[in-house]
């Protein structure tokens, strides 16, 4: 018996052969562009690609419905169910990290293993701190705290940035300020605490000083290294366009700068709480170092590690804070747009 020429179409009553070909002029109908309530349900309209559509022996789903992996393109609504799995598994995991770090606090003094007289249980610094949220003094300490964080962020973050884009705007600048910068960038902020508390005393000026100056390297580095990041074929085009130098720095430095300048102020607000409490322990600025050293001095353990875990939980939430805040400024960005994919 002769073999049937396949050109010719499928063969009389061949149902899969029929639905192959019916596959074929549907995708072909696709690619021509034709209105989307002529195709069947489940079709997308979009253009493809010659390559993508299926000869007649082809399997029922095609290359360009399955991607490059050979397995089934997920659906808009598919990717956000597994986003949203991911986010709470994150979350689940971040949870259970902090309840086996409370248990392994609470079981040492328990077992023995260290003196309960010098590390409580986790359960009662833990209600200490609850007791603490009704008190004006630790209030007041927070206020104290997140007062000095807040002053030396703002000027820190405005000189930081506005020298990062002089600085980097200007290839002469640039290397004029290289050495001085690499010099003075490594000099660790506490080494500064006897000419703070020589010039400024025990104030929170002194507390600025330390803050202001590690987080300032923090910002400064990022823009400089953003400004160095501008595409120069923009820089060009911008130029033959007319812009002035303000105008290329609007327009062009700064969007690609902008992201760098989030992550050194993202950097940088850690470090200042950091130094906020830092000055408070050494150098007695009123807040939660100078409440935690009172603490210690004392003999009230329990007091100290509950506002111990106070500055821990303040941390926690200056982050998240700064991170929604990128999330937002840089909801354009790649970077931003792939974590919600």
């Amino acid at each position: 018996m002769t073999e049937r020429d396949p050109s010719k179409g499928p063969a009389p009553h061949d149902d899969k052969a029929v639905a192959r070909e019916r596959q074929v002029h549907d995708l072909h109908r696709l690619e021509t562009g034709q209105r989307a309530e002529d195709f069947p349900a489940g079709y997308r309209v979009a253009g493809l690609d010659t390559s993508t559509r299926p000869d007649p022996g082809a399997p029922a789903v095609s290359v360009a419905q399955r991607g490059a992996t050979g397995r089934r393109t997920a659906t808009g609504r598919a990717r956000a169910v597994r986003q949203r799995r991911r986010t709470w598994a994150n979350r689940f995991l971040g949870l259970l990290g902090i309840v086996l770090f409370l248990g392994a606090w609470e079981l040492l003094p328990l077992l023995g293993i260290v003196d309960a007289r010098f590390m409580p249980p986790a359960s009662a610094a833990i209600a200490d701190l609850f007791s603490k949220l009704g008190d004006q003094v630790f209030w007041v300490a927070v206020w104290d705290t997140m007062r000095a964080w807040f002053l030396g962020m703002v000027i820190a973050v405005v000189s930081a940035a506005v020298l990062g884009f002089v600085i980097g705007s200007s290839s002469v600048l640039r290397k004029f300020t290289n050495s001085t910068i690499e010099f003075l960038r490594p000099v660790p902020s506490v080494a500064l605490i006897p000419l703070a508390v020589l010039v400024f005393g025990v104030g929170i000026e002194s507390a600025l000083l330390l803050i202001v100056y590690a987080c300032f390297w923090q910002v400064l580095i990022q823009v400089l290294y953003g400004v160095a990041d501008v595409d120069v074929v923009a820089m060009d085009t911008a130029k033959s366009y007319g812009m002035g130098r303000l105008a290329r720095i609007r327009y062009v430095v700064f969007p690609t700068a902008l992201p760098y300048l989030m992550t050194g102020i993202r950097l940088a607000a850690a470090v200042a709480l950091i130094l906020a409490i830092t000055a408070q322990l050494i150098i007695g600025t009123p807040g939660l170092g100078a409440e935690i050293a009172r603490a210690q001095s004392g003999g009230a353990y329990v007091s100290m590690y509950s506002l111990v875990l106070a500055t821990g939980l303040l941390g926690v939430i200056i982050n998240m804070v700064m991170r929604a805040i990128e999330r937002q400024i840089l909801s354009w960005h790649t970077s931003i747009r792939s974590e919600v994919k």
